[in-house]
């Protein structure tokens, strides 16, 4: 490296979630489908040096649930903060999430809900894989991941700003 620092985001949107049907929203439980995506997203996630040292998560239920069956396939176990702000956040609001974050962390992994995670997933990308922003912009589907590197500390990560390294699907 060129002494810049060097860090990278991982933005998953929630697995599929049981329908409304008189549940409140913050508690809708995952879906089967959406517990076995979760999982093999983890180990996907797992098999993937992507040096996550914190996770930020929405206190909703199912993005706690995406999170805790992800969790079991990574090696090194992140901290997680589970930040009432990041529920059924705008992508401003998470990117705010992002930009807080110490600079001693050099990977985050956000959980998060649509709209706003696929707003800033479409957003940050300067750069990468033609079809794979392609992809992006076309949908961020449920228990979507995507992976972007950056140069410098956390508050110079920016729309635009950011490469797309990965983006993979439970349908890949």
């Amino acid at each position: 490296m060129s002494g810049k620092q060097e860090r990278r985001l991982v933005l998953v949107r929630h697995a599929k979630a049981v329908p409304k049907g008189g549940i409140e929203d913050f508690d809708r439980a995952l879906a089967d489908r959406g517990r076995a995506d979760a999982e093999a997203m983890g180990h996907r996630v797992g098999r993937s040096p992507l040096g996550v040292g914190l996770v930020l998560c929405s206190p909703a239920k199912r993005t706690r649930q995406t999170w805790q069956l992800m969790q079991p396939s990574l090696a090194d176990q992140p901290a997680a903060v589970f930040d009432d702000d990041l529920y059924n956040a705008s992508a401003d609001t998470l990117l705010s999430a992002v930009t807080a974050t110490d600079d001693g962390i050099p990977g985050v992994l956000l959980v998060g809900h649509n709209p706003g995670i696929h707003e800033l997933a479409a957003a940050l990308p300067g750069d990468g894989p033609e079809n794979l922003l392609r992809q992006l912009r076309d949908a961020f589907p449920t228990c979507a991941v995507a992976v972007f590197d950056f140069s410098g500390g956390w508050r110079d990560v920016a729309r635009g700003a950011g490469q797309l390294t990965a983006l993979w699907t439970p349908r890949d």
